[in-house]
């Protein structure tokens, strides 16, 4: 399972675990990924996906999952959200 956000396309870090005797040992930081759905006005259904609490903000942010993706460039979607964004676009038209 990939552990990565459907928006914001944020992945897991990398770093160390720094006890009090200063011994490192490596752990991964995972972003806070929630199982949401989005109401979409044009298509009329929910969207389901995979996203941290941040992208949900910031889809909130923009006025619902619709114009978000509309007013995003391809370059940052990744490819599940960009077939969304290609259907929405269609719909519209």
């Amino acid at each position: 399972m990939v552990k990565k956000c459907d928006i914001t396309n944020v992945k897991p870090m990398t770093g160390n675990n720094v006890s009090h005797a200063v011994n490192k040992t490596k752990r991964r930081f995972f972003p806070n990924l929630q199982n949401t759905s989005f109401f979409s006005e044009i298509l009329g259904k929910k969207i389901k996906l995979k996203v941290t609490s941040k992208g949900i903000k910031t889809v909130e942010k923009n006025g619902g999952i619709d114009k978000y993706l509309l007013n995003s460039k391809n370059s940052k979607l990744n490819s599940e959200t960009r077939k969304l964004k290609k259907i929405l676009t269609s719909k519209i038209s």
